[in-house]
């Protein structure tokens, strides 16, 4: 179980944005825009950035690097920000808006690290299926401290083991907020379920032992009778 920690800064850029509501959210989407805010300063500040760039960003540095924020328009000539949260459209591909936290460098913030699975375990060649139940891990640390990511040796895992959130391993200078017992990863037999027997083996049982309904037996009865008034 390993960690890699952020060494860069990136830089971004962005301009103030001064209509409000859904109506101009929508309008700078239409114009090829992302309507964002940054908190977590002295007041917050509404902004635009280039989506385009954004995504470029986190694919080359992650979801949790480190950004220089340059807003034009901004009364601060530059700050320090996380990605703190984001929302998806309901049916396009692409984010409705963008949340960053200004960060102190000397005091520790919340953030959700990604886990990551490298390699196959030994218990996938015995049919085994993993299961990845956390997909991120909750830590508390310094900007400047977290991880890019924490990974997974999934050729220590053996068939029927169960990682938990206590058994990952990383630095000492982080704070880890899930529960330790939580599951992380685990690898299982999958279990085949006997198929219900078919309608004409049903059908066949019934030939074979089963009585048959009321109204047959009754009907069946009446037989004997009727050739024994015939004979009179």
């Amino acid at each position: 179980m390993q960690t890699e920690i952020y060494k860069m800064v990136v830089a971004l850029n962005g301009k103030i944005r001064e209509g409000r509501g859904k109506g101009a959210n929508r309008r700078l989407r239409g114009e090829g825009l992302l309507p964002a805010v940054v908190y977590g300063g002295k007041a917050n500040v509404s902004f635009t950035v280039n989506p385009k760039e954004l995504k470029k960003l986190i694919e080359q540095a992650g979801i949790n690097s480190l950004i220089e924020l340059v807003i034009e328009g901004d009364s601060e000539k530059k700050r320090v920000v996380v990605l703190k949260d984001h929302q998806q459209h309901p049916i396009r591909d692409g984010w409705d808006h963008a949340d960053f936290l200004e960060v102190d460098m000397q005091q520790a913030i919340k953030v959700d690290v990604p886990i990551i699975l490298e390699g196959h375990s030994p218990g996938e060649k015995q049919g085994g299926l993993v299961e990845l139940n956390l997909h991120t891990l909750a830590v508390k640390c310094l900007p400047g401290q977290i991880p890019e990511s924490i990974k997974v040796d999934m050729t220590q895992v053996e068939l029927d083991q169960v990682i938990h959130v206590s058994d990952l391993t990383v630095p000492d200078n982080l704070e880890v907020l899930d529960n330790p017992s939580e599951s992380v990863v685990s690898v299982h037999e999958v279990k085949i379920k006997e198929e219900a027997p078919a309608e004409e083996e049903l059908v066949e049982g019934a030939e074979e032992g089963v009585e048959a309904p009321e109204g047959e037996k009754a009907e069946d009865q009446a037989k004997p009778a009727e050739a024994e008034a015939e004979k009179k």
